[in-house]
């Protein structure tokens, strides 16, 4: 299996993992950022993300225009991929998703989103929410434009997350397992979250920008790979090891 090949087989394993944790249904997409172009990403064809397959797999500009395979249709709101990739060149994958627990948050000014358990601390203590109306009007709040996902971009800034007014959000990673990581670990702290607030009236204490800057800084390469590992046998998905500093245990053909 050549490295683009395997690259393909994990979009689809990465695909697989955001349904089963419900941060995406029907709808929602992750991309990762091509490994021999950086002006490309890679993703799927329009279809649900749990029954992506490696042929659905298409390659695309920063602008959303389709280069080479099209097996089909491509998602609308491509251009919000498209668009973080040309504004942060150190970001190599991003998702798009309408995660159940997280959507309250777009639309609640006082009751904020923030981290408040470690293994949610990617996601920071800054994150703003983009409200497309401030600029295009009355839509029907989808990113269907490159200049829409510009403006999605600037939003996220630097950050990790951003959050969609009436939508959902989008996630940026370091790789595709950061991404995935952060956006299962959102839903997780969105839902705990919801149920801190409900307990009473009293304080809801998140993390501060120094936890969240020691967890986040210090996650080492093993964290993410054991997360990754049993994920891919939740949804019988083959495991392909990164090329981490693991130790005995971990093969390429491990699943």
């Amino acid at each position: 299996m050549s490295d683009l090949s395997q690259i393909k087989d994990d979009l689809v394993t990465a695909n697989r993992i955001l349904a089963y944790h419900h941060v995406v249904d029907s709808f929602g997409h992750v991309s990762i950022r091509h490994p021999d172009n950086p002006n490309h990403f890679l993703m799927s064809r329009a279809r649900a993300p749990n029954c992506v397959e490696i042929g659905d797999i298409m390659e695309f500009k920063h602008d959303g225009t389709v280069v080479g395979h099209e097996p089909g249709k491509p998602y609308s709101e491509r251009f919000i991929h498209g668009a973080v990739y040309e504004a942060r060149p150190d970001v190599m994958a991003v998702v798009h998703n309408h995660s159940p627990n997280v959507v309250p948050f777009t639309v609640q000014s006082k009751k904020k989103m923030r981290p408040i358990m470690h293994m949610c601390a990617p996601i920071g203590t800054d994150i703003p929410t983009w409200d497309i109306a401030h600029k295009f009007g009355a839509t029907n709040l989808l990113v269907t434009s490159i200049e829409m996902g510009r403006d999605l971009a600037a939003t996220l800034g630097k950050r990790t997350v951003a959050l969609m007014r009436g939508h959902g959000s989008v996630v940026a990673g370091k790789s595709l397992r950061d991404v995935v990581f952060t956006s299962v670990y959102m839903e997780i702290n969105a839902d705990m979250l919801i149920k801190a607030y409900q307990l009473g009236e009293g304080e809801v204490v998140a993390m501060s920008d120094e936890e969240v800057a020691k967890n986040a800084g210090g996650r080492a390469g093993f964290t993410y790979e054991r997360g990754w590992e049993n994920w891919c046998r939740l949804v019988e998905r083959p495991y392909y090891a990164m090329d981490w500093n693991m130790g005995p245990g971990f093969s390429k053909t491990d699943k």
